[in-house]
């Protein structure tokens, strides 16, 4: 989705609601994790006091396989996100601000790049997880696999 802001920067007050999904073919598979109904995105972007912001909602299952014990799980997330938009930056970098070039945000980056960043690097079905066991490779959640492997 892309907004166009134009009216957003000159316009004190001035308000721009969105509810959509972003497609799962959009978000692609990071490390082989897929989202099988793509992310669902509600939010506002508005000027106050001639200063942008950009308020989202983001919602999303995760399907991936366990970093221990390799069975496929899925997940829940959410997570809320401010933003303040801008024309241009001087001479400042920080993650506080998005530079809008032309008065064109495309959402679907900004929403996704957000998305990477609350992904867990390490993902577990669950936290006591005991994974696969280094000799056999038996799963030690179901019990102990009885080739000794695991007490050495």
């Amino acid at each position: 989705m892309v907004l166009n802001l134009k009216h957003l920067y000159d316009i004190v007050g001035e308000e721009i609601p969105f509810d959509y999904v972003i497609p799962s073919d959009l978000l692609g598979s990071p490390s082989g994790r897929r989202f099988p109904d793509g992310a669902g995105v509600k939010g506002r972007a508005y000027n106050r006091a001639g200063v942008v912001f950009l308020d989202t909602d983001t919602a999303f299952v995760l399907e991936t396989e366990c970093d221990r014990c390799l069975k496929t799980f899925t997940k829940e997330f959410s997570f809320a996100s401010q933003r303040i938009l801008v024309r241009s930056l001087n001479g400042e970098d920080s993650d506080d601000y998005i530079v809008t070039e032309n008065d064109v945000l495309d959402l679907d980056d900004a929403v996704i790049s957000e998305i990477l960043l609350q992904i867990p690097a390490k993902m577990l079905c669950s936290d006591d997880c005991r994974g696969l066991c280094p000799h056999c490779g038996a799963d030690l959640n179901l019990g102990s696999c009885g080739c000794g492997g695991e007490e050495q």
